[in-house]
């Protein structure tokens, strides 16, 4: 990245950080955001989900 790509992109997340900060809302995206493909090579298994939310979520019964 260019130095300038990364200076727009800090003062973006720098005025998102100050709009939370003075209790605006913090905006979700409406769709859903596909992690498909992030990480090359890896395969997640049924198996390798449960003992995540099992980790997440350890005081929850799922």
């Amino acid at each position: 990245m260019r130095n300038q790509e990364v200076l727009t992109k800090l003062e973006k997340l720098e005025k998102e950080i100050l709009k939370i900060k003075k209790g605006s809302e913090f905006k979700l995206p409406k769709k859903p955001i596909s992690l498909k493909g992030i990480l090359k090579g890896v395969k997640i298994t049924g198996k390798d989900i449960q003992e995540a939310k099992k980790s997440l979520f350890k005081e929850v019964r799922i």
